[in-house]
């Protein structure tokens, strides 16, 4: 059964979710998915990768989730003469110790911004994968943990744009989730051309939760519960990604993993301690598309990562969705499925 503590955590999780989600979505402005993606991401201990065309607001949306957290920031221009020791670090001999010195690079921050990723060489993109998987930094021997919580959030422009790298795959698989955000509709447009057009919003834009909350949410996620109908369904969805005639790369062991922290973080948002097969289904296409690769076959057909996750979806079979049979002690796998 679900403990006094853990439901005050939950609660607590789902009010300054809220006031996280408001803050952000008063500077990104009718895109209330996109704003509760990022957050989702934030609350599963995941990193964010922010595609699209230049112009839609794609580092907005990293300074405005930045910024609504109390915590620290740090931003990395990602451009094509970046060192890998501009991110990690470098050891710098001192003269009157005699002796080498660490000085910390940009990664060594709670939220850390890598604004336009894919301007810089595969090399210096690299320098991330520790971090970003182990939160740590090994530079000369010695290994330095880094700040708890901690987020990747980094935006990229399509690989056809000039003057891009596509990131590589080990790169790609460490992201949680990819997000486009769109162009606005003409209401939202109008509506950022009154609130943007005299000053940046995120000038007033106040911190709403300091990082030690975050850091408490993220244990209240941990302790989300996620049935064994659940988790199988999760593991068929992503094996599925592995045998399909369209897909050269299928999804990796560490997608599975990503999926159910993402969707136990979603559950909690919506103030519940258990998991649905919904809350995979809606986080499916943001977190496994950017890991899949096409074969040349589909991609001179059209057929996007997007499509094929979208197709699978809809041949898998969904458990009953009974909220019941979700919670602790309700394990059971229930009687009957139904498709999407």
């Amino acid at each position: 059964m679900t403990t006094y503590d853990e439901r005050a955590s939950l609660s607590d999780l789902t009010t300054t979710g809220e006031r996280v989600h408001r803050s952000v979505e008063g500077v990104i402005e009718g895109k209330p998915e996109v704003v509760r993606l990022s957050l989702t991401v934030l609350l599963a201990e995941g990193h964010l990768l922010i595609e699209d065309v230049p112009g839609v607001g794609k580092t907005m949306l990293a300074k405005a989730l930045a910024r609504s957290i109390d915590c620290s920031v740090r931003r990395i221009q990602f451009t094509p003469d970046l060192l890998p020791s501009d991110i990690t670090g470098v050891s710098v001999y001192d003269q009157q110790r005699q002796e080498f010195e660490f000085k910390p690079g940009a990664i060594f921050a709670q939220i850390v911004i890598g604004d336009e990723i894919n301007r810089a060489s595969p090399k210096t993109q690299s320098a991330l994968l520790e971090s970003m998987e182990e939160r740590q930094v090994t530079m000369d021997g010695q290994t330095y943990e880094l700040p708890s919580p901690f987020m990747v959030v980094a935006t990229q422009n399509p690989v056809e744009m000039e003057g891009t790298y596509p990131l590589p795959e080990a790169q790609r698989d460490r992201f949680m989730a990819r997000v486009s955000i769109g162009y606005p509709s003409p209401a939202a447009e109008l509506q950022m051309l009154d609130v943007h057009g005299g000053a940046s919003p995120l000038d007033d834009l106040q911190p709403v939760a300091h990082a030690h909350e975050i850091a408490k949410l993220i244990e209240a996620v941990r302790t989300v519960h996620v049935a064994e109908a659940v988790r199988r369904y999760a593991v068929d969805l992503v094996s599925a990604t592995r045998s399909h005639p369209d897909l050269r790369l299928g999804a990796s062991p560490r997608a599975t993993l990503h999926l159910l922290r993402a969707a136990k973080a979603a559950a909690a948002l919506a103030g519940r301690d258990y998991a649905l097969p919904d809350d995979v289904q809606s986080l499916a296409v943001a977190v496994l598309a950017h890991r899949l690769l096409p074969t040349a076959q589909a991609q001179l057909n059209r057929r996007t990562a997007e499509q094929v996750v979208l197709e699978i979806l809809r041949r898998t079979p969904v458990p009953d969705p009974s909220a019941r049979q979700w919670r602790h002690g309700h394990d059971q796998q229930p009687p009957g499925a139904r498709g999407l």
